[in-house]
């Protein structure tokens, strides 16, 4: 019974780290607002905060909403419910590493709150990849089946928030990634290992074939190796703009993966 009330904080944990979602205070009563151990439920509230999303998705197909429409508004929902938390983190960096010239000014500039036009070149790739995506997969599936191709990855993309975490030496030792503390390996692991069975069930609950399935996962797991080794030359670490921005690429590459192969 431990396990699961500890799961249970750790979860709620989670998700208020993750979204604007609010938790009970029961659940914080003497933390120090560190999440080692509390990342091994990642893929699970990464679910949670998506469901609003995918319920929203199945309520617009039964309405026969156009695909477009319904692929924004997936997106609106998810970036409201986050507020917009990876998002930021994907615009800092992409204008940390696309206009410092060394290390130093690379993080000087994520540092800063102004919107550069990097991360705007970003931000707009990063909704128009999304939306295009989805409105050329969702039609293919059944609602409860789009539904769970939402949800399944967003429990990726979060699973590749820990790797790239706990994988990664902090860039810097300020900033809400060295506050919230390094993960635990065995939470790591744990981690790691629910994230591809969820979201392996997910995707096989959807509908979505063999193939599509195992394409998504080499993009997911290209993308995650990829930006890893960038950040670490460029930056010297992960920080937590490069920990939300990997959440933002591993989420473009599996649905362009899903809209190529289903």
């Amino acid at each position: 019974m431990r396990f699961v009330g500890d799961f249970c904080d750790d979860l709620a944990r989670s998700i208020a780290f993750l979204s604007r979602i609010p938790m009970p205070e029961r659940h914080f009563a003497g933390h120090d607002g560190r999440l080692s151990r509390a990342v091994r439920a990642f893929p699970l509230a990464g679910i949670l905060i998506a469901f609003p999303a995918a319920l929203l998705a199945v309520l617009l197909d039964v309405l026969q909403a156009s695909s477009l429409f319904t692929a924004f508004l997936i997106v609106g929902v998810q970036a409201l419910v986050t507020g917009a938390l990876h998002e930021d983190g994907l615009g800092d960096t992409a204008d940390g590493l696309g206009g410092g010239r060394d290390r130093e000014s690379a993080l000087a500039i994520m540092k800063d709150s102004r919107i550069g036009t990097y991360a705007a070149v970003a931000l707009i790739l990063s909704f128009g990849l999304r939306v295009s995506a989805l409105s050329a997969f969702l039609p293919l599936l059944s609602p409860v089946g789009a539904a769970f191709a939402l949800l399944g990855t967003a429990a990726l993309s979060r699973t590749a928030m820990v790797w790239h975490w706990s994988r990664l030496p902090p860039a810097r030792r300020d900033g809400v990634a060295a506050a919230a503390g390094v993960p635990e390996p065995r939470a790591t692991s744990q981690a790691l290992g629910s994230g591809a069975i969820l979201s392996l069930l997910l995707f096989y609950a959807a509908g979505v074939s063999l193939i599509a399935t195992l394409l998504a996962f080499a993009a997911f797991a290209l993308t995650l190796l990829g930006f890893g080794r960038v950040a670490n030359r460029k930056l010297g670490g992960h920080t937590g703009d490069t920990i939300g921005a990997m959440q933002q690429l591993t989420e473009i590459a599996v649905l362009g993966a899903l809209a190529l192969a289903i």
